[in-house]
């Protein structure tokens, strides 16, 4: 893919797009407006059983303006960036909002919190591997898998991606910056067969930059060994005990967290986590923090999508809860400030610990040998939450812990409890952090679930 979007020339096309729409509403009588614009590029190909199956070239670009009349809003929309286009698309956001009803709630953020710095985050990094040089990394990735046990009989694919895009962002109070970013990826899936029957499973990689990927061939041999252990899944009988989330999965839960804080869902009453701010939501032992600005990362960036700076902070530090995840519309909902979380929470990590007072388990065998004996969850299946009263009931598959040693896998069970005594219950969080994703965290320990099967 083409470095073009770190270049000066292309931002400024960009920028200059962004500012004629913010004009155009200016003109047309809007009392404030904002505008953004995206590019992007990428490249997916996909191999199965060491045959391409798919290559798929991807561009977008799109402009997204809303105005605003007072209190009422509109917005439109346009992948075509020429002149007229954009014109059309202004005028048709200011008649849109003159059909809409005052919120008292809508309208920019607050100029005071708007960023004014603008670091750079090693966001942008370029990769061009061409179709040949990402046919040879997916179909590495696949043998890599293949060949790492006999038992490895078929293959769902594996998919290189690789992706680039530029964004800019302005509004009506005189903001006006962009960020290029790329994201560049490889995931391998494969199913195992002996005389138990088959089982499948898979592994991947992300990063924003592609030096930064582990080998075709590792990500390959751990789909292939997590795909194998799996072989002889047994059902466990309905009890209650401990339970490990790992790491991969344990994200899972903090998200249900982000959902109960995330200020649509406190100000429609739609959270069990209303009226909680200062109240212990978490074990004593638990820190969670924003690092928004952490170099390279998939969570991190300068400012939201409205323009406000983004901060480190802390949500809940000794288990207490000390702050919301909003943006500007929920915040005046709710009579507070934005949290420079329109978009969503930015590397939100959750710092290692153990409830005992010892040091954090490393890993996850050592946190296995914490627990001693009980449930393992390496995948959830379905989906069964209900952030409005905090019920939680998924599916899942794992293994059965006795010792601290793994003894057998296991499928076909739910595992179920309240996210308010999950939150509260968390015994320990190990230092093996996935770092995939906005959200960050090690495995889990809880101190009990139920775990329903035969």
């Amino acid at each position: 893919m083409t470095d073009g979007f770190a270049d000066d020339s292309a931002r400024r096309r960009l920028a200059d797009v962004v500012e004629q729409a913010l004009t155009e509403a200016k003109r047309l009588g809007a009392s404030q407006s904002e505008a953004s614009i995206s590019v992007s590029q990428g490249l997916s190909v996909t191999v199965r059983l060491g045959e391409v199956e798919t290559v798929e070239h991807t561009r977008d670009k799109g402009l997204g303006i809303t105005v605003y009349f007072g209190q009422r809003s509109g917005s439109a929309s346009t992948t075509d960036l020429s002149p007229a286009a954009v014109r059309d698309s202004v005028r048709a956001a200011c008649t849109i909002a003159k059909y809409t009803a005052a919120d008292d709630c809508a309208g920019l953020a607050d100029p005071a919190l708007l960023a004014r710095e603008f670091p750079d985050l090693g966001l942008y990094h370029p990769w061009n591997p061409g179709i040949d040089q990402a046919i040879g990394q997916a179909t590495a990735c696949e043998a890599g898998a293949r060949e790492a046990d006999r038992r490895i009989v078929n293959s769902e694919g594996a998919t290189l991606s690789s992706h680039a895009g530029l964004e800019v962002y302005g509004n009506s109070h005189g903001f006006l910056a962009s960020q290029a970013a790329t994201r560049h990826g490889l995931s391998v899936s494969v199913i195992a067969q002996d005389k138990s029957g088959m089982q499948r499973d898979y592994w991947y990689d992300v990063s924003r930059a592609s030096g930064r990927l582990a080998t075709p061939a590792a990500i390959g041999r751990e789909a292939a060994q997590r795909a194998v252990r799996r072989l002889g899944g047994r059902k466990l009988g309905t009890r209650r005990c401990p339970v490990v989330f790992e790491a991969p999965v344990a994200s899972s839960l903090l998200s249900h967290f982000v959902s109960a804080v995330r200020g649509s869902s406190l100000y429609r009453q739609a959270s069990f986590l209303l009226d909680s701010l200062g109240k212990p939501v978490f074990a004593p032992g638990v820190h969670l923090h924003e690092q928004p600005h952490l170099p390279g990362a998939l969570g991190s960036a300068a400012y939201d999508s409205e323009g406000v700076a983004t901060r480190p902070r802390d949500l809940v530090r000794a288990g207490v809860l000390l702050g919301y995840v909003l943006d500007s519309y929920s915040a005046r909902k709710l009579k507070l400030q934005t949290t420079g979380n329109a978009g969503g929470v930015h590397n939100l990590t959750l710092q290692s610990f153990d409830a005992g007072g010892g040091s954090p388990a490393a890993d996850l065998p050592a946190l296995l040998r914490r627990m001693g004996t009980g449930l393992l969850v390496t995948e959830f299946i379905g989906f069964g939450v209900n952030t409005v009263t905090g019920d939680y009931s998924r599916g899942a598959a794992g293994f059965w812990v006795e010792n601290g040693a793994i003894q057998y896998p296991v499928e076909e069970i739910t595992v179920a409890g309240k996210l308010q005594d999950m939150f509260r219950g968390l015994v320990a969080a190990a230092a093996d952090v996935d770092t995939r994703g906005n959200i960050r965290t090690g495995s889990l320990l809880l101190d009990g679930l139920t775990v329903a099967g035969e």
